[in-house]
């Protein structure tokens, strides 16, 4: 029987014969050329027609009717099965790319420098790896016992927190552990209290585990503890520098907070982003060490070497520990294993501790620069820390007009509004100095300098 369609297979290396047929016949069923019902050649026929041997045809349809475009009747042949084509999907059109040649600055904050070359001590940590074998089975649902103990001391020695292995987690960074913990502890509808301005993926990650996200103000000084309400589950603070606005939570505060939660019951979920970098004090202690019973300490070195390792921390009580481990255990997920080894070589070997002081270094410098070109141009706040400062802009100027002016001039900028919720503030810009060389920072901010010259005010 004549297939009536223009098969038609070569030899020059486009793949095995028996499934360039086989793809053929698929194009004729998806497009409609072949309708359900419609019988095939037998095999013999064919293979008689393509001039092959009939073992191509043979695999051809064995491939069709595993994967079911046709069926077999006993006695009569084989048949086109009752397929309905799929339309195919509309996508958008793309977003159109940047200018050809044209280079966009960032001054987007919370990503560290990554210089152009590889240290030794990157180099000596996955070196290491490479010596280990993996492990023939899943690790420790809280991670590598030995990182955990490694990591217990570390966050003892430059964050002040008294615990051991048992109170350690390792994590995909500090929005993983907020997950976790949001998993296993959140119920749908409970109030969870996020500073406002904050950090956005907190409000996201809560807002889809089904959680009320309660705006609390902030000021000067961080987190404005006498707005918390009696009935919350749990408050999402930044206390070491609050995000964007760099307050420092002071002692008085912290210890009301402490308080304001024993008595609650609710959980205070410490976001230690990037406490290492302090350019004024030692980095201040961390919340956790005052009562680990009520507060959930999250790290991570997204800000430290790359958040492209995607690795932190979770510091809790055993019992928090214990029932997020037995939830991971179940839904298998935690970092590699190559990962959490590299970590615990870079640890071991006093990587970690080296490229702290050195980004610090070089941060700070950073830092001086920027608050000199742009303070003419608003209040600067929350330069004591971190890889950010934000800008106070006058009342007058639309901090999103600023960020689409300066993206259009080269130089990509976040705007404060963008962090605002439901508490009314200035306009302003947050602005990171770590990611850029030093030379396209210098560059990016005598471009800012010029869009906020030029931006039209609202009147």
């Amino acid at each position: 029987m004549d297939s009536s369609l223009p098969l038609v297979l070569t030899r020059d290396g486009s793949g095995p014969l028996h499934l360039q047929l086989a793809e053929q016949f698929r194009a004729a069923i998806r497009d409609g050329r072949l309708q359900a019902g419609h019988r095939l050649p037998s095999t013999r026929d064919l293979s008689t027609e393509l001039s092959v041997s009939r073992s191509v045809a043979q695999a051809a349809y064995d491939q069709l009717h595993a994967e079911g475009w046709i069926a077999g009747r006993t006695g009569s042949g084989t048949y086109v099965a009752d397929v309905v084509p799929l339309q195919p999907v509309r996508r958008p059109r793309a977003r159109p790319a940047e200018p050809a040649g044209k280079k966009l600055l960032t001054l987007r904050p919370g990503i560290p420098y990554v210089g152009p070359t590889v240290d030794a001590g990157w180099r000596r940590a996955w070196r290491e790896v490479s010596t280990r074998p993996p492990s023939p089975g899943y690790e420790h649902p809280a991670g590598l016992p030995e990182l955990r103990t490694a990591l217990a001391e570390h966050v003892g020695r430059v964050r002040g927190i008294s615990c051991g292995p048992e109170n350690l987690m390792i994590t995909n960074g500090t929005m993983h552990g907020l997950q976790l913990l949001l998993t296993v502890h959140g119920t749908a509808g409970e109030r969870l209290a996020i500073e406002d301005p904050g950090f956005v993926s907190a409000v996201t990650t809560a807002r889809h585990n089904g959680l009320e996200v309660v705006d609390i103000p902030v000021d000067e000084d961080g987190l404005v503890v006498s707005a918390l309400d009696p009935d919350l589950a749990a408050v999402y603070v930044t206390p070491s520098h609050q995000y964007p606005l760099g307050g420092r939570l002071p002692v008085a505060r912290r210890n009301e907070l402490i308080r304001w939660a024993r008595r609650t019951g609710a959980t205070l979920i410490e976001d230690d982003y990037d406490s290492e970098f302090r350019y004024d004090v030692a980095p201040l202690p961390a919340l956790a060490q005052l009562d680990l019973d009520r507060v959930v300490h999250l790290g991570t070195l997204s800000k430290v070497i790359s958040p492209a390792l995607r690795l932190g921390w979770l510091v809790a009580s055993a019992d928090v520990v214990d029932q997020l481990s037995a939830y991971r255990e179940e839904a298998g997920d935690w970092p590699a294993w190559p990962m959490q080894a590299a970590f615990l070589a870079m640890l071991r070997d006093g990587y970690l501790d080296q490229v702290i002081r050195r980004s610090k270094r070089l941060y700070a410098e950073r830092r001086n620069h920027t608050c000199k070109v742009l303070a003419p141009h608003g209040q600067i706040v929350g330069q004591d820390a971190g890889l950010h400062i934000t800008l106070l802009l006058p009342n007058s100027l639309d901090d999103r007009a600023v960020a689409a002016q300066a993206r259009a001039a080269g130089v990509a900028i976040a705007p404060l509004s963008d962090y605002r919720r439901t508490t009314p503030g200035p306009p302003g810009l947050v602005i990171g100095y770590a990611t850029p060389s030093t030379e396209d920072l210098h560059a990016a901010l005598q471009i800012l300098v010029r869009v906020l010259g030029d931006v039209p005010t609202d009147r």
